[in-house]
């Protein structure tokens, strides 16, 4: 994946930072240590703090709401209010509310039987805060895929420096706002600034590193953390499959995927990245699809449901895409129900089919984090599963069909982050499941419980009982620990 979510871009990644680069606030360093002496000083927060903070940073979320879907509209040149108020506010949201209300529960100290060896002693896991987190957010849902994160790590009773996108500065300077109003500097530090910045962010000793962005990206940021052994999460993407069963009709499996393609023009890490459909049916699955989107936006450059692609090097990399489809031998339909003139001003990329695509294509080497849609036919389930485990490991994979035992097949046997069927994206959406790819298209989990233990510590806690055991375990060895030995081992 070379696109998806870059927050830290391409070029000059290893430079010093300027020292404008730094737009706000106190330098790196100073951030970090700052933040980690007000850890050391206040222990681990208690339920309370925790739950305060969670709700200050609700209140801020919902009084800033209009802001929110304002400054990110200003970031892409249009983005639709509707797709901002859900995606940036509302899942943000809920993902706090579900937070607030399991919290107390997470935070508990789970017993663990102890072995018989050890008689009247005790065991449990207690989950601590790890200390000071970074957290590197992308461009792509600016707010959300910053604070969903950043909540879930103080909850877990953390405290934070976020590294947002320096493609949405406004939205950037926004977040800060937000975070000091809601947090103070005493709990998060936001650290702006361009390429440079974000790879001395991650060089910076963290106590854990949350990045979401390119899996291109994230090997550099790996290398940057290991340099201090930092863990790090990684929530990256991947050509993410969609596969139409033989038994599930074109016209309801065309109206979901494209729902997903083109929410946010289709710059979204769990879009549909292309259609597998069973042979014989291109011509009516082209078809269908462009009944849906035309119902869905029957008018494209003015509508203010259709959003515009980020920035004019990002529209001339899908024209290239399309380009090359069509130089390959590819059918390339562009929907454009109006027959409007295209708008490379307002960068409203016309959403396009590429029928019949092939393996060699860009469009289908490269993620393509835009309103493009290739189709490839295949022969039978298990032809299209080859395929699917013939490419790196998504971040999603969809399976549009009725058949229990085709469904059971396709989960066991392809891998992905995560599985929706007979729709896309949606268990994403779900609070109770953890969100994460595999191997490139993530590392590690966060969402529900699983996205508290991420930036937790499962620390073992054993307490020996009043029979000292463990003389067992000194020597001299001769006499009862011999025979001992003997007995549970056998001679």
């Amino acid at each position: 994946m070379t696109t998806t979510m870059m927050n830290v871009t391409t070029t000059h990644i290893r430079r010093t930072p300027a020292a404008n680069e730094l737009a706000f606030g106190e330098d790196l360093e100073a951030s970090l240590a700052r933040l980690r002496g007000l850890q050391a000083a206040e222990g681990i927060p208690s339920y309370e703090t925790r739950i305060h903070r969670l709700k200050r940073l609700k209140s801020a979320l919902l009084v800033r709401k209009h802001e929110i879907a304002a400054a990110v509209s200003r970031d892409f040149g249009h983005r639709s209010r509707h797709e901002s108020l859900m995606a940036e506010v509302f899942f943000t949201l809920r993902a706090i509310d579900y937070t607030i209300s399991h919290l107390h529960g997470w935070m508990k100290v789970r017993r663990r039987p102890v072995s018989w060896l050890f008689p009247m002693g005790r065991a449990c896991v207690a989950y601590q805060p790890l200390g000071v987190v970074g957290i590197i957010s992308p461009w792509n849902y600016p707010v959300h895929l910053a604070l969903a994160p950043l909540a879930t790590a103080i909850a877990a009773g953390n405290r934070v420096m976020l590294k947002p996108s320096e493609l949405t500065p406004t939205t950037s300077r926004l977040l800060e706002e937000l975070l000091m109003e809601a947090l103070g500097p005493e709990v998060a530090s936001v650290i702006t600034g361009g390429p440079a910045t974000g790879a001395a962010f991650a060089r910076l000793p963290f106590d854990h590193l949350f990045f979401t962005g390119s899996t291109r990206v994230a090997r550099l940021i790996l290398r940057d953390a290991a340099e201090h052994l930092t863990p790090a999460t990684l929530e990256l993407g991947g050509k993410s499959p969609a596969i139409i069963g033989k038994d599930f009709p074109s016209e309801k499996a065309a109206g979901r995927i494209m729902t997903g393609k083109l929410f946010n023009a289709g710059q979204t890490c769990l879009a549909p990245d292309h259609a597998l459909v069973p042979a014989g049916r291109m011509g009516e699955f082209v078809a269908a699809c462009c009944q849906a989107v035309a119902a869905m936006y029957p008018s494209l450059t003015g509508n203010d449901d259709y959003t515009s692609i980020i920035n004019d090097d990002h529209y001339r990399r899908l024209e290239s895409y399309v380009a090359d489809a069509r130089a390959r031998g590819a059918d390339v339909i562009e929907i454009n129900p109006q027959a409007e003139a295209p708008d490379r001003v307002g960068r409203k990329f016309f959403p396009t089919l590429i029928a019949n695509a092939t393996p060699e294509m860009l469009v289908m080497k490269e993620e393509i984090f835009g309103p493009i849609l290739p189709i490839m036919s295949y022969a039978s389930l298990s032809e299209a599963i080859a395929f699917v485990n013939a490419n790196p490991r998504p971040l999603a994979l969809y399976y549009f069909g009725y058949d229990g035992r085709d469904i059971d097949e396709v989960i066991n046997s392809t891998m992905s982050g995560g599985v929706t069927i007979n729709e896309t994206c949606l268990h994403a959406a779900l609070d109770d499941l953890p969100f994460g790819g595999v191997g490139p298209s993530g590392m590690g989990e966060y969402h529900a419980f699983e996205g508290f233990e991420t930036f937790s510590k499962k620390r073992a806690i054993f307490r020996q009982g009043p029979i000292d055991t463990g003389r067992f375990l000194r020597p001299p060895f001769a006499g009862a620990v011999d025979r001992a030995l003997n007995l549970m081992l056998g001679r």
